[in-house]
């Protein structure tokens, strides 16, 4: 009894190691050889891919396998697939009667199954080898689906060449996905596992051709289809030199490449090296098409990289990404660099966000005027495009000609500091410098953005101004995310969340911005928009870079955001490489292919009413005598009141101006006025000729010093300039420029205490001062005086 016990024990021992053996004879999965990157469109059409990296091509298993396919590869392989445990026994005896009679192997007998198995285990095949087959044939169909089966065949089964996989194959040989192949291209492909070297140009094809119209003849025979089709389909070409696969998006599938193991991490919507993107497949290979032709044209001029992306403000995603067009056999164009994720100088794509940043903050009204005077900043001189001033401009008028001189101002008055730390806020990365290295030149392209951020903020802006009614006065802080180019990835980011009481920017400010956009002359025909009831409404701004290296245009409106850059991939600059003139009408060509919508809604109850002097911009003080309403940011209550609007005492004529001293205050007219600072006096009245000068105090009368009569405009109060050596040696002269309130007075000019000269009307005086540090007296005709500080360079050394 005992020994039976023992031998019973032993028994299921052995069956239990047996069972385990069995059932972890197979590990859970099976391949893991490396992966093609595969980029698709958002409806399935392969955009890009590249080769994986043991030099094979090979996508990633699919989810199905297509229904011919399916039916081809079991009535040419397996015809008993679906009704065998993994390996055919009657298949499998009738092959050993054939070799046995042949005294050489010339059928397998191997089951589909039986083939995943010989593929996972790349082993010789003997007839050892073909038993262990039959064995792991069992236990794959023990915990595998035929489907899945089929799956892991259709997905590592040879097809001749370098190319592994159902997928791979239907791109290489006849460029179309699987799905849309036809019979007689399905059972070609059904018929290369089994002999994968026929695909080769020009070699056995006659044998390829009999082989698949043998398979065709038996799918008739079996009823799978019609004797009209298999005789259709054999009249079908067979496949000849692989063909290249599509590279519509490769700037995209690189960037895919670099992220993949942090997405593979942090979403579920990366399971492979295969994704399906957001990218619409018409708008990417449309936008390739025109950047091409623009590219074509730019080269000329030895402009070489345009890059554009297009995002979908409504959900977020990226619906086209062309980092740059892409020739890489010509290998100076650069053409591999993802100008998307370059940081690269914005230009002047900043300064709409300044203009947005003043007024959330309270610090201007939209139309507040801003100095457009010659300007020196601790050494630094920004100057306008056109080289121009207007004395004072409104600020949005500021931002829509793009003049640099009040965006200096304005970001003087911000304070760049602030201006970096919100900046910071809406998601620009590449400000990796403190603010202090940036200075007012943050304004003009003085640090470096990325398209890809600067996208993103401008989206975030629309989306943000979008959801004015959404979240009753609260922010969604959501609407600043990174774009998504991947279908699928954090779709729920916009619906679950926490709203807040305030973001980077207000809707009323975001509001007024966009209409201050909205406001730039457009290029070439574009600039008659107004007058087609079918032209886009838009707010767009461009940019150029300092030494025209970078030429910049971004446009929006509440369901698209398109941002283009043009330039040298190597930094280099080229004549006529303006945003204006080379971004922009890129763009527009861009929205011309993008659905036509409405304008932004206006956030009305986001809006307060202001009483605003219509001269000035500034909030109306007690002497502004137009005034007009406007719907601006809440926080334009925190603005001040208008500085230029003044009470003036005349005399009873009106011709002249009197104090108490000289005039009886019952005898005065008093007389709400217009005035601006000297500097900003002197240009401003070149452009507005209905700017009035203020009258001449009466003779005899004396207005006490309190009046702001003389202004220096070159050079400024401690201000240092260089004085250059002319081409025959002498050294040149700095030409001093001032300007007198009072038309037709003298000026007494003084360095140093020593009189120089005297000016009438136009107030230059060109001098050549010895280096180091001067004193500078203006002097009036009534005795009122100017002093400051400036000091001339020393020669630079060579």
């Amino acid at each position: 009894m005992l020994k039976r016990q023992k031998i019973i024990l032993v028994t299921d021992m052995v069956c239990l190691v047996a069972v385990l053996i069995f059932l972890f004879s197979l590990p859970s999965k099976l391949f893991k050889f490396p992966t093609s990157y595969v980029v698709e469109a958002s409806n399935g059409e392969l955009l890009s891919a590249a080769i994986a990296k043991d030099g094979q091509w090979r996508f990633p298993a699919a989810d199905t396998v297509p229904d011919k396919f399916a039916k081809c590869i079991v009535a040419f392989e397996d015809k008993r697939f679906y009704g065998h445990p993994g390996v055919d026994i009657l298949a499998l005896s009738r092959a050993m009667r054939l070799n046995v009679k042949a005294r050489r192997v010339v059928s397998g007998g191997s089951t589909i199954t039986m083939q995943v198995v010989r593929l996972y285990r790349r082993e010789s095949r003997t007839m050892i080898q073909k038993l262990i087959e039959v064995l792991l044939a069992f236990r794959l169909e023990f915990s595998n689906s035929k489907q899945d089966i089929l799956k892991l065949y259709a997905a590592n089964a040879p097809f001749g060449s370098n190319v592994v996989g159902l997928d791979a194959a239907a791109w290489r040989y006849f460029g179309r996905s699987a799905k849309s192949l036809s019979w007689g291209e399905m059972a070609t492909l059904a018929v290369l596992p089994n002999s994968p070297s026929l695909v080769h140009p020009g070699k056995n094809s006659p044998k390829l051709i009999k082989k698949r119209n043998d398979l065709l003849d038996k799918m008739a025979r079996l009823g799978i289809i019609d004797v009209q089709t298999a005789q259709l389909s054999k009249l079908e070409p067979i496949p000849g030199k692989p063909l290249e696969l599509p590279q519509y998006a490769p700037h995209l599938l690189n960037r895919f490449k670099s992220e993949y193991t942090s997405l593979s991490k942090s979403t579920d919507a990366v399971k492979s090296t295969r994704i399906t993107s957001t990218l619409n497949y018409d708008l990417q290979l449309r936008v390739n098409s025109l950047l091409k032709r623009y590219n074509n044209r730019y080269r000329a001029n030895d402009i070489n990289n345009i890059a554009a992306m297009v995002l979908d403000v409504r959900n977020g995603s990226v619906i086209s990404y062309v980092g740059n067009i892409y020739q890489p056999e010509v290998a100076e164009l650069e053409s591999h660099v993802d100008m998307i994720k370059a940081a690269r100088s914005p230009g002047s794509t900043l300064k709409p966000l300044l203009y947005g940043s003043m007024l959330n903050d309270g610090f201007i009204l939209p139309r507040t005027l801003v100095a457009d005077v010659p300007t020196q900043i601790g050494g630094y001189s920004p100057q306008n495009y056109d080289l121009g001033y207007d004395g004072a401009i409104p600020a949005d008028k500021a931002l829509s000609r793009s003049l640099n001189i009040p965006a200096v101002k304005m970001l003087q008055n911000y304070k760049y500091q602030r201006f970096y730390d919100k900046l910071k806020r809406m998601g620009l990365s590449t400000l990796n410098k403190p603010a202090d290295h940036y200075g007012l030149s943050l304004i003009l392209g003085g640090s470096e953005v990325t398209m890809w951020d600067l996208a993103k903020t401008y989206m975030g802006m629309a989306r943000t101004l979008n959801h004015f009614n959404d979240y009753k006065g609260k922010y969604n802080p959501h609407d600043y995310d990174v774009p998504v180019y991947i279908a699928g990835k954090r779709d729920d980011r916009f619906d679950d969340f926490e709203t807040e009481v305030a973001s980077v920017l207000d809707y009323g400010s975001i509001w007024n911005t966009f209409n201050a956009m909205e406001e730039l002359m457009r290029p070439g025909e574009e600039g008659l928009w107004e007058q087609f009831s079918s032209s886009q409404r838009l707010a767009w701004k461009t940019g150029t870079s300092f030494g025209f290296r970078d030429a910049w245009a971004i446009g929006l409106n509440p369901d698209y955001v398109v941002c283009v850059w043009v330039g040298n991939a190597d930094g280099e600059g080229r004549p006529g490489l303006t945003g204006i003139d080379a971004a922009a009408p890129v763009l527009f060509d861009i929205f011309k292919l993008l659905p036509s919508g409405k304008w932004f809604k206006k956030p009305a109850n986001q809006l307060k009413n202001i009483v605003v002097c219509r001269k000035s911009g500034y909030k109306a003080g007690e002497y502004c005598t137009d005034k007009v309403l406007e719907q601006v940011s809440p926080a334009g209550e925190k603005t001040t009141l208008c500085p230029y609007h003044k009470m003036v005492h005349l005399d009873r004529t009106t011709t002249y101006r009197v104090t108490d001293a000289c005039e009886a205050p019952s005898m005065m007219v008093h007389k709400a006025w217009f005035v601006l600072p000297p500097a900003m006096e002197y240009y401003y009245k070149i452009k507005n000729s209905d700017y009035k000068d203020l009258p001449p105090f009466k003779a005899g009368c004396d207005d006490g010093g309190g009046n702001y009569v003389m202004d220096m405009i070159y050079p400024k109060n401690n201000a240092s300039v260089y004085i250059p050596i002319e081409f025959d040696g002498t050294r040149g002269k700095v030409v001093l420029n001032a300007t007198h309130r009072n038309q037709g007075m003298m000026i007494y000019w003084h360095i140093d205490n020593e009189y120089i000269a005297t000016t009438k009307d136009y107030h230059q005086l060109a001098v050549s001062p010895a280096p180091g540090k001067h004193t500078l007296t203006l002097v009036d005709e009534n005795g009122e005086r100017l002093v400051q500080v400036f000091t001339v360079l020393e020669k630079e050394k060579d």
